[in-house]
């Protein structure tokens, strides 16, 4: 099999002890953060909870992702109204993951769902997905049990779209795989602002390797920094909005170190958990100060806040470790 082999899903395997990010809507606050006319990102009051976004043209509004239950859609519905009298005419799929997409069938139908051919694909069994996030619902997986019908995209690309709101046009990308086979980038130009699903995080965060390796991963956020070299700002499916290259070139940093070591490991056939011990941890320690001052800025106890997050790194490399161990073991 090669290293650039991407599974049909996730893997379902986790490290001992492992916890994840926190997906349960309980507590979820979305707050407006305007970024230039128009254009707002809606931020989760608690990291690492899912992030939402609002584009309005001169025409039509745009949301970036769904939410996890109907009721977080209906809260992102009320922000809009809130923020822009314009139509909400258009809701984007950044991945087929469920705490982004549960919420696509509480939006009305004349909303357009667009995403990556390759998000579309993966969302089939719903089932299934739901079992997968239930894992991290910390006790409120019930919540679930409504979610009935997994509404998909109704427009699909393969690698670039556009839509025209009006004197504004906000791009669409998918640059390959990364935390999953589809991941679907939302960038909006005189903004200078992407909204990067699970596809990327603000530097020195902990990304999750679920369905497939570093190599293909690596190829995508090439091909981003060379697509978007005006981009200066992220906002992430999950955790604080950050500096987009430095994001890119971290990320590129952390994976490039992942594949070489894990790789070394295997070939010299060493353990899961020798390659565990093995590999470089850049969680040991602490969180990268960029990312402690990022977290500063939510009105949460510092401590908590802090040592949370780097609890949560350290799982989410670990897992990536296993996921990167199962995939080159089996070439």
């Amino acid at each position: 099999m090669s290293i650039s082999h991407i599974p049909e899903r996730e893997i379902a395997e986790r490290p001992q002890g492992y916890g994840g990010p926190n997906l349960s809507p309980v507590g979820l606050e979305l707050e407006p953060y305007e970024l230039t006319q128009g254009v707002w990102a809606l931020m989760a009051n608690v990291p690492p909870k899912d992030n939402n976004g609002v584009v309005a043209g001169r025409d039509s509004a745009l949301v970036i992702d769904a939410g996890i239950t109907a009721d977080v859609s209906a809260r992102i519905q009320t922000a809009v109204a809130g923020l822009s009298d314009r139509p909400l005419r258009y809701l984007v799929n950044t991945t087929y993951h469920g705490d982004h997409t549960f919420g696509n069938a509480a939006f009305p139908d004349e909303v357009v769902i667009v995403s990556s051919r390759a998000n579309r694909a993966n969302m089939t069994d719903l089932a299934y997905e739901k079992r997968t996030r239930s894992a991290n619902m910390y006790g409120d997986a019930a919540l679930l049990d409504e979610i009935t019908f997994w509404r998909r995209p109704d427009l699909t690309f393969d690698s670039y779209a556009e839509i025209d709101l009006g004197g504004r046009v906000v791009q669409l990308h998918h640059f390959g795989p990364g935390n999953g086979p589809g991941d679907t980038i939302v960038y909006v130009p005189d903004a200078r602002t992407a909204w990067t699903g699970n596809f990327l995080c603000h530097a020195g965060t902990a990304h999750m390797l679920l369905q497939g390796g570093p190599e293909p991963y690596l190829g995508s956020l090439r091909r981003m920094r060379e697509a978007l070299p005006e981009l200066e700002t992220i906002v992430p499916g999950h955790g604080p909005m950050g500096d987009g290259p430095a994001a890119v070139d971290a990320l590129i940093g952390y994976l490039e170190r992942l594949h070489d070591e894990v790789q070394a490991n295997v070939e010299a056939g060493h353990s899961l958990e020798e390659t565990l011990a093995a590999c470089t941890d850049p969680w040991a320690e602490a969180l990268d100060p960029g990312l402690s001052a990022a977290l500063a800025r939510y009105p949460l106890p510092r401590e908590a806040a802090q040592q949370g997050m780097l609890a949560l790194c350290r799982d989410l490399h670990r897992l990536n470790i296993l996921a990167t161990y199962r995939l080159y073991e089996s070439r």
